[in-house]
């Protein structure tokens, strides 16, 4: 776990290693640390709602360094369901378009890998904050516009299957920055032919940092001393 810095070391500046839980926001994260210790703060780099894991936050005169964090190579762990697809590549939307997969075998998935790995072009999801036009492609696809987005240069170093338990298939996978683990789980289904959502996902290290270092936000609390308040019941006076 890493050194956790006190309330007045963050206005100086710090590193805030953070464990985001699942359905929190990044900037929910943010908000955590801005209301229990009233400082200037930013994140290098955004996790989705349904992403749990590392999250960087900066405090102070560390805000300078966050485009050097945002740019480190990232590790993540997860789960791909295959035998349907997702409008979003993930569960932020419902299954579709289901096609068998129990006719696949494990080589079959584990060989699948393989053209994955290296210097790939990559599509990222119209579900995306990606700028199309100067329009979040996200904001124009839940508008019903039709959105087509280039494909970009990523690099994956590994991408390891963990355990195949069909339709899931666990894996871990250490990538560039701008890497779509969403976009990867669409297109390992779509090679396979049956289709592939990312039903889990994990952020396990960004550069030298690793989420084993990370306390949880339940954590952070507790290290400032800060308590719940609950609403003050009044009690009947016994007769």
């Amino acid at each position: 776990m890493q050194k956790m810095p006190a309330k007045e070391e963050l206005k100086e500046g710090a590193v805030i290693l953070i464990d985001k839980p699942r359905k929190w926001t990044s900037f929910d994260a943010v908000n955590l640390v801005k209301r229990l210790v009233k400082v200037k703060i930013g994140h290098a780099g955004t996790l989705d709602p349904l992403a749990t894991g590392l999250l960087i936050c900066c405090t102070g005169k560390f805000t300078k360094k966050i485009s050097e964090y945002q740019k480190q190579d990232k590790e993540y762990t997860g789960i791909i369901h295959l035998g349907a697809t997702t409008p979003t590549y993930d569960l932020e939307s419902k299954p579709e378009n289901e096609k068998p997969y129990q006719h696949l075998t494990e080589q079959q998935i584990r060989d699948n890998v393989k053209q994955f790995v290296g210097n790939i072009m990559q599509v990222p999801p119209i579900h995306s904050a990606i700028k199309k036009e100067g329009e979040r492609a996200y904001d124009l696809a839940r508008a019903g516009v039709e959105v087509k987005l280039e494909p970009r240069p990523v690099v994956i170093n590994e991408f390891e299957i963990l355990k195949i338990e069909l339709p899931e298939v666990h894996f871990r996978v250490a990538c560039s920055t701008g890497t779509y683990i969403r976009s990867l789980a669409n297109d390992f289904g779509a090679t396979l032919g049956c289709g592939g959502y990312l039903q889990e996902l994990r952020r396990t290290k960004i550069g030298d940092f690793d989420v084993a270092d990370a306390p949880t936000p339940d954590q952070w609390k507790l290290h400032w001393g800060y308590e719940e308040r609950r609403p003050v019941r009044n009690s009947k006076p016994q007769s």
